[in-house]
């Protein structure tokens, strides 16, 4: 099973105000694990960076004015995509603003499946902060090159934080201790040769069963049927 791990940064809040994708991830899972496929790009938005937004991410606009307009990275991104199931954190959000860039290149909106890890938490830990800090500390995720908001940082630690949500990587899949099963046989396999311990029993054993035996009275085996 596919599924893509997404998030996006923006200028602002409300696509339908006017406000851009300055950045996006993308990151590939298979059976609910990184396969090492990624797409990133940040992305020109073609207008001002609110500093409120600038708080959030640090991206500003003379460094995003050096980076392609989202029209010139959208095939790229969808041909990443694909039409797998979509992971995202607030999906309503990351959607709005992806569907508007679409919609203002003529294009048709994402038909995707998606899954809200974020709707994932809150009915996992109903009452308990469920944002991506929060989530990570929960489940002890390292969060220490976490600065400020960064799509492709998230994106890592919201593919660690659905794997914790699903209930954490089933135990048969940790091949970590393979190597030390391999070094074991490598010694096993060095030993010398010796002749097989014998199995049947000897004189001594086969007269001491048979006066046990003498002494149970009624045996079951041989009553009669």
């Amino acid at each position: 099973m596919r599924e893509i791990v997404i998030d996006t940064e923006t200028t602002g809040l409300d696509p339908q105000s006017g406000h851009r994708i300055v950045e996006i991830a993308a990151i590939e899972l298979f059976h609910h694990v990184p396969t090492g496929r990624k797409f990133h790009r940040y992305v020109n938005p073609e207008r001002d960076m609110p500093d409120d937004a600038y708080a959030v991410h640090g991206l500003t606009t003379e460094f995003l004015a050096g980076h392609p307009p989202f029209a010139a990275v959208a095939d790229e991104f969808l041909g990443f995509i694909g039409a797998d199931q979509l992971v995202i954190h607030n999906a309503e959000f990351d959607l709005a603003f992806l569907n508007a860039e679409l919609v203002r290149l003529g294009r048709p909106v994402l038909a995707s499946p998606s899954v809200d890890t974020l709707s994932l938490a809150r009915r996992r830990f109903p009452g308990s902060p469920a944002s991506l800090d929060a989530l990570c500390k929960r489940f002890s995720i390292d969060l220490s090159a976490r600065d400020k908001h960064g799509a492709e940082i998230d994106c890592g630690l919201l593919a660690e934080v659905y794997v914790e949500l699903l209930g954490g990587r089933q135990p048969g899949l940790d091949f970590v201790g393979a190597p030390v099963a391999t070094a074991t046989l490598a010694v096993a396999a060095n030993r010398p040769a010796r002749a097989p311990r014998p199995h049947a029993a000897s004189t001594e054993e086969l007269i001491a069963h048979a006066a046990l035996l003498q002494t149970i009275a009624n045996p079951l085996w041989l009553s009669e049927a």
